[in-house]
């Protein structure tokens, strides 16, 4: 699966409902939400990175995504895709990508989508200092504070094109799911996935 520039493609209009945003970390994920009308983005919660590779299994953090998306009945997930000031891509940018498909693949049909993330970390310890959190402190809930940032330039991208922005992730649709992305199956911390 390789995501691509689907400006004006089918499917990119905007459609009613609630969207999530995805900061991939290497330790941690932050996760925001949107309300269904996409007008402001909130925190929902940092998730510890599985990185334990079983065969047939979905990573902890992607599950919770994937029931977090189908509970909330998203309409689309955005992932922060994280380069350069410059532009240029980096392995943290490819570690996104990874992601990104991974979880396309575990959330299908709600699409999913890369935007540029520079500076949403920046950004976010920006707002928490500004909310008078301690510098220690931001290490909790940054990632979710960048999430909130990822989420609301897409919103707020949407607002000003119509569309969603973004490269569209694709799914390959010869993939077999992981046994959490179907429904009814057991995660690894005990929820229950639902399509």
């Amino acid at each position: 699966m390789a995501p691509h520039d689907a400006a004006g493609a089918a499917g990119d209009e905007v459609a009613r409902g609630p969207r999530l945003a995805v900061d991939v970390g290497t330790v941690r994920v932050g996760l925001a939400a949107s309300d269904p009308d996409g007008t402001i983005a909130t925190p929902v919660e940092t998730l510890a990175r599985d990185m334990r590779r079983r065969p047939g299994r979905l990573p902890k953090d992607v599950a919770r995504i994937v029931r977090e998306a189908r509970e909330r009945c998203a309409e689309c997930v955005y992932v922060g895709l994280p380069r350069h000031l410059s532009g240029a891509e980096s392995a943290s940018s490819q570690a996104a990508r990874a992601y990104a498909d991974s979880l396309a693949q575990a959330v299908a049909p709600v699409p999913v989508r890369l935007v540029d993330e520079r500076m949403s970390t920046v950004s976010a310890h920006q707002a928490l200092q500004a909310a008078g959190r301690s510098g220690r402190r931001h290490r909790e809930v940054v990632d979710q504070a960048a999430a909130v940032v990822i989420l609301q330039y897409a919103l707020d991208a949407e607002r000003a094109t119509g569309r969603r922005p973004g490269e569209r992730v694709d799914v390959d649709p010869s993939s077999e799911p992981a046994r959490e992305g179907t429904a009814g199956d057991q995660t690894d911390d005990g929820g229950a996935t639902r399509r």
